[in-house]
This record gives structure tokens, C-alpha cells and sequence, in this order.
């Protein structure tokens, strides 16, 4: 008996095919509304996709069955990755990419909501296309696998290990007892929060069109914008603010915020360790570049401020817009700012990074080494909020820790034997990993990945996937006890 029943990993993967076609029509629409050189690439990507998914449904159906745990974790590989080749038909079908490999790169980019890109004009590229970029963001924001999971139920295949393996690396909170009941709700509030930001930047001036694709990214914590300047093209304090209240939502664990929209309990909300770090992560290191910049660089104080809280919530949440070339600022404003990449958003949200809670628990794993080197028999607890976490929950987390920083430098050497520069290596590895967008050195705010070559970005590709799925997700597959019965 086979481990893996591919016939059954195939249908599944089928309709989510049709859910990736049912997403391109659209922008199919906005290419008719525009009548802009999008329309036949939109159209060609809708007929391949909707064909293959009707193929494998109809090829592979069969009876409601449960996927198992090896399959599970294969299915959310196969989906992301088969969502991004998907993704990327429209812009390979267009004049505006050279090739697949920029296409794949830029959809991996969507989907992954990391935000780099490969365009040097991006002004000149029809809207549709420009609005189908911003709506993978979107959809990758809140993860494909969790929109399947509400849909599998119905037609018989269950989702519950689609969940936990999307989640295997953070907290997955079930807030009601069906798990369709609990995306549903996640979903609800992504929405509300996304027409909430777009209906904001229209009345702030900002027009429809570019409204709904920023309110995309803004939520997606992506960073695909309209303009090659991005955010500070706009050169509207009322728009970099309203981003940014956004962009902080948008970090925050979704069930948090369920607690607080929904349930209405506030003390809950405003109670929890990880939200009250990330706030204080984001107050400190605003300081610090606003402090950098007023002193050293010499910059006006209100404009100090404007750019430094902008810049530090964007890298720290992932979202990656500029409201300024934060590549010419201090050495030590870049610094904090490639830390916050690190760092990331809260768990159970749209951005990426290591995650706030992670970061808590490293913190308190070395606090406790130091006490037990003094009180040698204490007993010091490590905690997630207000539980107390076992020692097999540590060990993975520095595991996690572990596996992060060997793929960065892995990822590292192969770039930098191709040609590039260690401090643009990094940047752009780690930028790929923890699903930024932007960097520093060769890849900062003004730049593109369009000049590297081809292995270049597909080892960046790769980084952005494994990042978005946590590392372990995306690896264990290359191991034999994977694939063993």
C-alpha cells in the first residue's frame, strides 16, 4: 500500500486550482473594464488554470476520505507552490515579464506576501495585471490553504490537518468548534479590515483603483504597490498614516483580534504578552531611528519622526513599503531596521519573520540560563501569554531558530558564489525569508531583483516559500523518514 495516495492529493489540488481561477476572473473583469493589454494574458491563464483543475477533479474523484498526516503536509507544499505557478500564467503570458522564471519570482512574491519584485517600470504595466499582483498578496495573506479549509468540508474532504500543518510553527487557536466556523470568522474580519483601509485612503485622497491594491497589500502585509516610489510617491502624511495603522492590524494575531472586534473583551486584548511586546518593539525602535536620524543625519525632527515610525512598522510587520530611501540613512537606522526583519509580526497573523512570541520565549530561555547560573537548583518556567511551555515546545523553537539561520547562510553561499556582494546577499536572503520585500544594499527601496540571475532567483523563490511555510513544512519532504512507511 502506497504511503502517499496521489489520486487523492491530486483532486484536492484541482479544486484548489478552480479557487485560484475563480480569483482570476477578477481581474479578467478589470482587464475588460480597462480594455488594457492584460486582458488576452488574463484570459489565456483562466481557460489553463479552470482546465486543469476540472481535469484532476474529474480524473481523481473519489470518495470522501480523510488526508492523512504525511499527505497533509504534502498538500500544503503542492498548493502553495502549485497556487504560485498558477499565479504566475498571467505575467508570464504578458509583454512585461522576460520569462517564467520572473514570473514564478514575482508570483512567489505575491503569494508569499514578501513584496519583492522584478519590474523596473511598474507605472507601466496594465492595471488588471497590477491588480491581479496586489490580489495574490491578499490571497496569500490569510493563506490559501485556510480559504480551502472552509471550502473542503463541503464537498467532503476534511480540513482540519490542512490547519494544523499550515500552523504546525505557531499557535493555531480553534475560536469556535468547527474549524469552517473558525475560518469563516478569521475571514470575516480580514475583509472588514481590508474595506476599511481601502474606503480610508479613497477618502484620503487617494484614487479607487490604487486604493483596493494598497488596501491588498497593506492587510497581506505584502508591499506591492502601484507606483515605482511606492508609499512615498504619494507624499501624503494622511495616506502613510492610515497605512500604518493598518499595517500594525494587520500584525496582530487574528484571534486576538476576533476577541476584541467580536467578543468584545478588551482586557483580553489589551492583557496579551505578545501584543504588549510587539507595541513596545515598535515604540523603542522608532526611538532609536528617530534619534539616529535627528542627530546624526540631521534630518527635521517631523519628518525624522514621519519616515522612522513608518519604516520601522513596515519592516517589523513584513509589509516592506517605503515612504523614503531608508537606504541612505545611518548605519545604525539600517541596522535596527534589518533586525526588525528578524523579528516579524504576531503569531496567527499575516506577516512573517520569526514571530513576536518566538522572540519572547528566546528572551526568556536566556533570562532563565542566567538565573540558573546563579540559583543552580530554581525552577524557571518559559511562557506563551500566561501558560507555561514544556520542554519539548523549547527545543523546537531553538530547533526552528536553528534550521532558519542554516538556511539563510546556505542561501547566502550560493548567492554569493554567483556574483553578489556579502552585505547584499544577506540582506536579500533574509528579506526573501522572513517575506519583506525590500533590503538593503543592492536590493533597498529604489531597487529591483530584475538583475540577478536566473538561479539567483529562483534560490530566492525558494526562501520566500520555505519562510512562509516555517522552514520544517517545506524541508521535511527532502527527508527519507518522510517518504518511508
Amino acid at each position: 500500500m502506497s504511503i502517499i495516495r496521489w489520486p487523492k492529493l491530486l483532486e484536492t489540488f484541482g479544486y484548489f486550482s478552480l479557487g485560484i481561477t475563480v480569483a482570476m476572473i477578477l481581474p479578467l473583469l478589470a482587464a475588460f473594464f480597462y480594455w488594457d493589454d492584460g486582458l488576452l494574458p488574463l484570459l489565456t491563464s483562466v481557460i489553463i488554470s479552470g482546465s486543469i483543475g476540472c481535469s484532476l477533479v474529474l480524473i481523481f474523484r473519489s470518495s470522501a476520505i480523510e488526508l492523512r498526516h504525511r499527505e497533509s503536509i504534502l498538500m500544503v507544499i503542492l498548493t502553495w507552490v502549485g497556487a504560485i505557478t498558477l499565479g504566475s500564467f498571467p505575467f508570464y503570458f504578458s509583454a512585461f515579464f522576460p520569462d517564467f522564471t520572473d514570473s514564478f519570482f514575482e508570483s512567489a512574491s505575491g503569494f508569499t506576501t514578501t513584496g519583492a519584485t522584478i519590474l523596473k517600470e511598474i507605472e507601466t504595466v496594465p492595471n488588471s495585471l497590477l491588480f491581479w499582483r496586489a490580489m495574490t498578496q491578499w490571497l496569500g495573506g490569510m493563506g490559501i490553504i485556510l480559504l480551502g479549509i472552509a471550502i473542503l468540508p463541503l464537498i467532503g474532504i476534511g480540513g482540519m490537518d490542512l490547519y494544523r500543518a499550515e500552523f504546525s510553527g505557531s499557535l493555531a487557536e480553534k475560536l469556535k468548534p468547527r474549524i469552517t466556523e473558525t475560518v469563516s470568522s478569521l475571514w470575516k474580519i480580514y475583509f472588514s479590515l481590508t474595506l476599511g483601509c481601502f474606503l480610508l485612503l479613497v477618502a484620503a485622497g487617494m484614487g479607487p483603483f490604487e486604493a483596493i491594491c494598497h488596501a491588498f497589500s497593506t492587510m497581506a502585509t505584502g508591499g506591492f504597490s502601484t507606483r515605482n516610489s511606492s508609499i512615498e510617491s504619494f507624499g501624503n502624511p494622511l495616506i502613510e498614516s492610515i497605512i500604518i495603522l493598518f499595517m500594525v492590524l494587520a500584525a496582530i494575531n487574528f484571534a486576538l483580534q476576533y476577541r476584541l472586534f467580536v467578543e468584545r473583551r478588551v482586557l483580553v486584548f489589551l492583557r496579551d504578552r505578545e501584543l504588549r511586546f510587539y507595541i513596545t518593539l515598535i515604540v523603542l525602535a522608532t526611538i532609536g531611528v528617530f534619534l539616529s536620524l535627528t542627530f546624526v543625519q540631521r534630518t527635521d525632527s517631523g519628518e525624522a519622526f514621519r519616515v522612522a515610525l513608518f519604516q520601522v512598522v513596515a519592516m517589523l510587520t513584513g509589509t516592506g513599503f517605503s515612504s523614503a530611501d531608508f537606504a541612505q540613512w545611518t548605519p545604525f537606522a539600517q541596522l535596527v531596521l534589518l533586525a526588525l526583519m528578524f523579528c516579524g509580526g504576531c503569531t496567527g497573523s499575516t506577516a512573517g519573520g520569526l514571530k513576536i512570541a518566538r522572540i519572547d520565549m528566546l528572551l526568556q530561555v536566556i533570562r532563565r540560563e542566567f538565573r540558573l547560573m546563579v540559583e543552580k537548583r530554581g525552577v524557571f518556567s518559559v511562557y506563551i501569554g500566561s501558560t507555561a511551555v514544556s520542554k519539548s515546545t523549547i527545543q523546537s523553537l531553538l530547533n526552528l531558530v536553528y534550521l532558519a539561520f542554516l538556511v539563510n547562510f546556505g542561501a547566502c553561499l550560493l548567492l554569493t558564489s554567483l556574483g553578489t556582494d556579502v552585505f547584499t546577499a544577506i540582506s536579500a536572503v533574509v528579506s526573501s525569508m522572513f517575506n519583506i520585500g525590500p533590503g538593503l544594499g543592492a536590493v533597498g527601496p529604489t531597487h529591483n531583483y530584475a538583475k540577478f540571475p536566473s538561479l539567483v532567483k529562483w534560490t530566492l523563490s525558494l526562501c520566500m516559500i520555505a519562510g512562509r511555510l516555517e522552514f520544517y513544512v517545506f524541508l521535511v519532504i527532502l527527508s527519507r523518514s518522510f517518504w518511508q512507511k
